[in-house]
This record gives C-alpha cells, sequence and structure tokens, in this order.
C-alpha cells in the first residue's frame, strides 16, 4: 500500500495512546498526524506531555515527539487531518460514549478501546480472527445513525482474547462449547499507570478486579453472536464462569480454562491439531499485524509463562498449553497473551487493517 491513511490516536499521553504510538511507529498503512488527550496536556509538545511519564521501552519516535497535543474533546481540531481515529481516553462513560459518537458523526472511522460501547447494540465487538462478518453491520450503522463515511468498532475487554481465539477454532472446527469456567491472572498492566500499589501486590495476589467478571462473560457472546436487525444479537449457546485475579506480573494476561463440550468430544491430538492449523481472515487477507499463526500450542509442561510466551508472534499470537482431561468437564488448558499489545492497541490496529481491507475508509 503506497498511500497511507493519515490517523489520529486520543487519549495518546495513557499508557495504552503509548503503546500505539510504538506500534504504529513505521507502520506500512497508517500514519500518525493527530494527536489528543485531556485539556492539561492540550497546546504541549507531545515529549513534554508525556514527560516523565514515557513507559515504554524505546524512546519517543522521533516523528512524534514535535506533534502538538489537543485537546480530545473538541473534535474539530481534527477535522481534516485524519481519517482514522483510535480511541483511548480515559472519562467518564456518559463522556466517552458522546465523544466517540461525535467523532463519527464527523466522518471518522473511530477504532475504541474503551468498555463504553461495547453493549451498543449496533456497535460490534471485534476480535478479527473471531468475527469478521461483524464489520458487515456498519452499513446498516451508518444508516440507523445517519453517518456518511463514519463508523465506530471497538475491542473487547483486554482479558478474554487468550481463551477465546483457541475457543473459536473449536468451535469452527465443529465442535461447539456448552460451559466453561475460566480463572484469569491478570497483568499489574492491565489497570493502566499507576496501576496498584506495590504493598498490595509484593507477595500477594487480589482476587477481585471491578466489572472483568461481568465483562468476562459477557463479551464473548456478543463476539459470537449473529447480527439481525439492524444488532448483534448475542450467542446465548454457551454459559461461561469467570474468576478474575489481578497477579505481580508486568505484562501478560494468563487464562486457565476448563470447557465441556455441547456434543461428541474431539481427542486431545485433534484439539491440539486444530489449534495449530487454525487460521482465520487477517491472515488469509496477509494484514500487517496478524500473526501467522495465530495460535502456538506449547508442548512443555510448564508453559505458557508470561516473560516466555507473551511476545510471540510481535505480541499478537495466542500461546496455549496444558491440555488435559478435565474431572469435571471434557479437557482443560492454559491459554495466554500480551494484554497491551493484541488485548488493547495491537487488537484495534488489526481491527483498523481489516477495515482497511474490507473497503470501509475509502
Amino acid at each position: 500500500m503506497v498511500n497511507k491513511i493519515k490517523v489520529g490516536v486520543i487519549g495518546a499521553t495513557g499508557m495504552i495512546g503509548q503503546n500505539y504510538l510504538r506500534l504504529l511507529y513505521n507502520h506500512p498503512w497508517f500514519d500518525v498526524v493527530f494527536l489528543a488527550a485531556s485539556p492539561n496536556s492540550a497546546g504541549k509538545k507531545y515529549a513534554d506531555a508525556v514527560a516523565g511519564r514515557w513507559h515504554m521501552e524505546n524512546d519517543i519516535p522521533a516523528e512524534f515527539r514535535d506533534i502538538i497535543v489537543e485537546d480530545a474533546g473538541k473534535v474539530d481540531k481534527a477535522v481534516g487531518k485524519c481519517r482514522l481515529v483510535f480511541s483511548a481516553v480515559e472519562m467518564d462513560k456518559k463522556a466517552i460514549l458522546a465523544l466517540e459518537e461525535e467523532y463519527a458523526a464527523k466522518g471518522f472511522a473511530v477504532v475504541s478501546n474503551n468498555s463504553a460501547h461495547r453493549h451498543t447494540a449496533d456497535v460490534p465487538v471485534m476480535v478479527p480472527e473471531i468475527n469478521d462478518s461483524h464489520l458487515d453491520i456498519i452499513p446498516q450503522q451508518r444508516k440507523q445513525r445517519g453517518w456518511k463515511q463514519g463508523l465506530l468498532v471497538v475491542k473487547p475487554n483486554c482479558s478474554i482474547q487468550s481463551y477465546m481465539i483457541p475457543l473459536y477454532a473449536l468451535i469452527k472446527a465443529g465442535y461447539p462449547v456448552d460451559k466453561m469456567i475460566v480463572t484469569t491472572l491478570q497483568a499489574v498492566s492491565g489497570a493502566g499507570y499507576p496501576g496498584p500499589a506495590s504493598i498490595d501486590l509484593i507477595d500477594n495476589i487480589n482476587p477481585y478486579i471491578g466489572g472483568e467478571e461481568e465483562k468476562s462473560e459477557v463479551e464473548p457472546l456478543k463476539i459470537l453472536g449473529k447480527i439481525a436487525g439492524g444488532k448483534v444479537i448475542n450467542d446465548g449457546s454457551i454459559k461461561i464462569s469467570a474468576h478474575c485475579n489481578r497477579v505481580p506480573v508486568s505484562d501478560g494476561h494468563t487464562a486457565c480454562c476448563s470447557i465441556k463440550f455441547a456434543g461428541k468430544k474431539p481427542a486431545m491430538d485433534e484439539v491440539i491439531s486444530i489449534w495449530r492449523n487454525f487460521t482465520a481472515v487477517p491472515q488469509e487477507l496477509k494484514l500487517p499485524s496478524a500473526p501467522v499463526p495465530p495460535i502456538i500450542y506449547r508442548d512443555e509442561l510448564d508453559r505458557p509463562q508470561p516473560n516466555k510466551d507473551r511476545d510471540a508472534g510481535n505480541g499478537m499470537a495466542i500461546t496455549v498449553g496444558r491440555l488435559r482431561p478435565c474431572n469435571v468437564f471434557d479437557y482443560r488448558f492454559v491459554g495466554l497473551h500480551h494484554n497491551t499489545v493484541r488485548g488493547a492497541a495491537g487488537g484495534a490496529i488489526l481491527t483498523a487493517e481489516l477495515l482497511m481491507a474490507k473497503g470501509y475508509m475509502k
């Protein structure tokens, strides 16, 4: 692709915003030209706005340092500068709902990391390997809202990718899942900066993350759902029970899963083969951020592990291991993904690439 699409990041000074800039640097399809954040950062050069709180391993890319940060709430500042906006703003939920819709109404394609619109009926919650067809709702979304070029899509909670793609691979292969119990061990980076106080997590695990279990049990149903009547209708065929815990790990969300199939269960070696051979539309389209393969199965008894496996596939692959019989359900396994890459900025960038490939940003 020769002509890059000009994009913006709103909420650019936060942890997710910084990850966007790290991942979008030298992107073959997207050119970052617009940055916005809170009024406190507006008017400053980006390097000054994040001085003392740039948390990425590498330095701020030179091409972003001198961009003047705008007020994310002043949508007109972005008009004429970019076509696509990645939203990572930290605001009250009602304010996010209104702001993202305002950007879309002004003609922007909005790809959001926020939870505000995940339950909005005509807004797809995207995991591109699973529900690429949900983008088909965009013409109806535009018609219902009077948007000509604008659109709004969101990514799901950062904890569910470690098991949703392996789960979908089995469903796609003809083995629907009836029930699932999942226990997530979630890294501190999932809480943003500064996150939990160190005294709360050193030598400790916090068994409560507000709203996380509800998101983990409901969002997969929308991702697996169908479009009908201008809405995404949740899949009611699977029941999920989630336990979500904050653990003293920097990056990488782990999920310990037990699953029961709705019908005949596959043999264990077939499950592993399904995972290892799984591919989907992002890989077929050779999208720049699509991992190949999307699922990596590890045979070692002690894998996956966050500090060894979170960066697999440039942080976009799902690593699975420890498949074994379950004494209560059919099988149990462990899944892992990089929560701030696949689970956050990287997953949203992959969705934007899919929007491009499907022609929704002409």
